[in-house]
């Protein structure tokens, strides 16, 4: 083992990383002793300490998805029913919390309406969508599909995500649940259903994530994750399958649209030997694998993307990113042993 070898290794063993033999594809150690994950222009240095809060007083359990309000905060959703909503601001200084009735708190779309900010939340264990103020009054509640003729009982709509259109509209991804795609107006009342369970193109398995593409104004449209099939799909927004990308070796979670690129927390590798084996995805506008943070260097053969996995010990079931206008990104982390968001320093 070289001398710069050891020395990177004996950095990461400080900071809790654990590196794979292909570390070095992903990962890089400065002379300021900063730890830098990422490829070619979408680099970061990595932040454990952000966010930190005294785990007695302000705990979380699952650190499932975050967004950047009006304000410029970053709104933190958990499971963890002593204090479902955490706000932070950039610096991840706490700056409120509340909630205490979202058991299976899991999807987390801000909302903006005559400049009012609103959260849309999905709650797998309510079998629930819930519409709330920013400082967690409820606007309203939805319940399963019945009239769809889908669903026998509210027990088997588990919905994982929403997201939001200009007018209003808004639609539900059932990824714990029979796989559907809902489509509802800002009343909350049905306009459509579409997808269900399966391996064809119109279908899924995992729908786990969604959101509103509208990067070409005049083809917007919808991307929904098949994360256990390892693909994103794009949907029409009246329901109708256009295409997919595959992205081999990844479970995504839900797509985060940030300028003209695509990003994703990714729960863990396929292949990998370890469960834990996550990592982070950057897509550009050509759908083209641009970064993998914590993974290998994204490689196409053929114009087919070859396998992607985990490099680092650095991420455990990465679950969902935020972007702010800097181009920091914060990930929030599933079954992470109730570890608070890391954030990644854009550089």
């Amino acid at each position: 083992m070289s001398r710069r070898t050891f020395l990177k290794q004996s950095s990461c063993a400080s900071l809790g990383i654990l590196l794979s033999p292909l570390y070095s594809n992903a990962f890089s150690f400065s002379n300021n002793k900063d730890v830098i994950i990422g490829h070619n222009s979408h680099q970061y240095k990595v932040n454990m300490n952000w966010g930190n809060l005294d785990p007695l007083t302000t705990p979380v359990k699952d650190c499932h998805e975050m967004v950047q309000d009006s304000k410029g905060r970053i709104v933190l959703l958990t499971n963890h029913t002593k204090n479902n909503i955490i706000i932070y601001d950039k610096s991840g200084k706490l700056l409120e919390t509340w909630g205490t009735d979202f058991p299976g708190g899991h999807g987390l779309t801000l909302c903006k309406e005559n400049g009012e900010d609103f959260l849309l939340i999905t709650d797998y264990e309510r079998h629930q969508i819930i519409k709330t103020t920013i400082d967690g009054k409820i606007v309203f509640e939805i319940d399963y599909p019945k009239d769809t003729g889908k669903y026998n009982s509210k027990e088997e709509f588990k919905p994982t995500e929403t997201t939001i259109l200009e007018n209003g509209d808004f639609y539900v991804a059932d990824g714990y649940g029979n796989q559907y795609i809902t489509h509802y107006n800002h009343k909350g009342e049905l306009l459509n259903i579409f997808g269900g369970r399966g391996t064809n193109d119109s279908e899924f398995l995992n729908a786990h994530g969604i959101c509103y593409d509208n990067r070409d104004k005049n083809n917007p449209s919808l991307l929904i994750s098949a994360r256990e099939m390892n693909i994103l799909k794009r949907f029409s927004l009246d329901g109708k399958y256009l295409s997919s990308i595959e992205v081999p070796g990844a479970l995504i979670c839900r797509p985060v649209i940030h300028k003209k690129d695509i990003y994703f927390a990714v729960l863990k590798s396929k292949k990998a030997p370890n469960s834990d084996s996550g990592f982070l995805l950057i897509m550009d506008e050509n759908n083209q694998v641009v970064s993998c943070p914590g993974a290998t260097a994204p490689t196409y053969n053929n114009s087919n993307l070859e396998e992607l996995y985990q490099t680092i010990r650095l991420f455990q079931y990465p679950h969902d990113v935020c972007i702010d206008e800097d181009e920091n990104v914060y990930v929030a982390q599933w079954n992470s042993g109730q570890t608070y968001p890391i954030k990644l320093t854009r550089i």
